[in-house]
């Protein structure tokens, strides 16, 4: 993830660093995006099929609320299969390798696309709920190995903007999900399954290509202690021959952490030299998921019918709110780089909480005031615009950059289970907040996002362009450990002159 080189060469983007990225991202990313969204286009044919599935075994028709309490358990298997796929990170990465991983886990998206797409043909709803949870667990999984292996691969000047395409395809599934699911293609009766079972063509894809590029070079390294194979990745990635100084700056992190051997999550908790690491993770990442973004989505159609779009449209302003989502994700790529990490949350969150504080007083005032529901629209528009720059790329990003190669597999559990355990409760209690709160549930959110504003303020600092050794120095100030701390320090010893990450 962080390399400079020899002649402090910057790294470029080589077609084997270009295509590794593509296809782990397509692969992975791509399919939770696409599951995240697909699930809501074919909503009613679904509760249709559960319904009708009930009544041919039972002779009678299912409980209004037996159905939702099935329906919300669909939907809320996959964030909680996201969060046993978070917990699985740290012995997968470790035992199989990063690469290895992601190979591995498109056993979760192939069995439940073929469960998926059979379950009509086999008559069980059973099926569904099962599917929802495996691809959960895919999703938990690529959610936090993908920003892992991407970051390892890419030279420390790309590391912003590599790290954030996992996002970018994300968003792209979405879009996808959405555009499949108008009722003229795949929403209808006949084709709801295949909606669905879509999902495992980019797992196969990543099956058949992966298997052919690098693997991460630190893991190789560090992990696997194989400095011929290690170099091999890095010629291939780099596209020069001269990977010494990398290999080097490598050796030095390693050595650099012998001292904190391996770091388990409880470790992790327990370390005052990364407390402020993990403060951070845990902040961002619930403030990611608990700022709304899903409860925005969940009220998107409401607002649209309320402006007057006609309910057959609305599925159409719904696909264009995601393509504005996926534009702006491929800004933040280009602009990660440019502004930095901490400008792009700071915005983003702050945004967020504007367009939560208008959207607040145009849904109290939209029956008064006849141009208010454009307001509405504006403000849905405006936040997924905030969201899409700072909150849903960065927190992954900043996982990579601010933790070492020791703490990061530890990290990405904490994280990951923050996200998946806040989006699952979003998912649960958001119904039942907007019943008993209706416009107002926005106030939450607003909160939230300004909470998590000011927390980035005082506490997350830049890590554009430094090594991993220069952002875990700022921390080791912050957290106020001396730079050799008895068995604490998770930097010990560094050589003064280097400029590895």
């Amino acid at each position: 993830m962080e390399q400079q080189d020899a002649v402090r060469r910057e790294g470029r983007l080589t077609p084997v660093l270009a295509l590794a990225t593509l296809i782990a991202a397509f692969g992975s990313s791509f399919q939770y995006g696409y599951n995240v969204a697909a699930i809501n286009s074919p909503a009613k044919l679904m509760k249709a099929f559960y319904n009708e599935t009930y009544y041919d075994r039972t002779g009678e028709h299912i409980s209004e609320f037996s159905l939702t309490l099935l329906w919300s358990v669909s939907v809320s298997m996959f964030p909680f299969g996201g969060f046993l796929g978070s917990l699985m990170v740290g012995p997968l990465v470790n035992k199989l390798g990063r690469k290895g991983t992601l190979l591995f886990n498109n056993i979760f998206s192939i069995v439940p696309a073929i469960l998926m797409g059979c379950s009509e043909v086999a008559k069980s709803f059973e099926m569904i709920i099962v599917a929802r949870l495996l691809v959960g667990i895919c999703a938990g999984l690529s959610s936090n190995v993908v920003p892992m292996y991407l970051g390892e691969l890419a030279p420390k000047n790309l590391r912003g903007a590599l790290g954030v395409v996992p996002q970018l395809f994300i968003t792209v599934g979405i879009l996808a999900a959405q555009i499949l699911g108008l009722r003229s293609l795949l929403a209808n009766e006949e084709g709801w399954p295949i909606l669905l079972g879509v999902t495992g063509i980019p797992a196969a894809v990543q099956l058949l290509l992966l298997p052919f590029f690098p693997e991460s070079p630190r893991y190789l390294l560090i992990q696997k202690k194989d400095e011929a194979a290690a170099k091999n990745a890095l010629r291939e990635l780099r596209g020069w021959d001269d990977v010494d100084a990398e290999t080097q700056e490598i050796w030095e992190e390693d050595r650099a952490e012998k001292a904190a051997g391996f770091i388990s999550v409880l470790k992790l908790l327990r370390m005052r030299s990364l407390r402020w690491q993990v403060i951070s993770i845990v902040v961002l990442m619930g403030g990611q998921q608990l700022s709304g973004v899903n409860a925005i989505y969940y009220y998107a159609d409401q607002i649209y019918l309320s402006a007057g779009v006609r309910a057959q449209d609305v599925q159409y302003v719904t696909a264009g709110t995601g393509a504005v989502n996926m534009l702006m994700t491929i800004c933040a790529v280009f602009v990660v780089e440019l502004l930095g990490r901490r400008v792009l949350l700071l915005l983003g969150f702050s945004i967020c909480f504007t367009a939560c504080c208008v959207l607040t007083a145009a849904l109290a005032l939209q029956d008064t005031i006849s141009w208010m529901p454009y307001v509405s629209i504006a403000c849905i528009i405006s936040y997924v615009i905030g969201h899409a720059l700072g909150p849903s790329p960065i927190p992954a990003l900043l996982i990579t950059e601010i933790f070492l190669q020791s703490s990061r597999p530890a990290a990405y559990m904490v994280g990951g289970s923050v996200h998946w355990l806040s989006n699952f409760t979003v998912g649960l209690i958001f119904p039942f907040i907007q019943v008993g709160l209706g416009a107002y549930s926005f106030i939450i959110f607003a909160m939230i996002c300004v909470l998590t504003t000011i927390y980035t303020f005082l506490v997350v600092p830049e890590t554009k362009s430094k090594t991993f050794i220069e952002i875990n120095e700022i921390f080791t100030k912050m957290n106020e450990v001396s730079e050799v701390h008895p068995e604490k320090e998770e930097l010990k010893d560094f050589p003064p002159s280097t400029t590895g990450q």
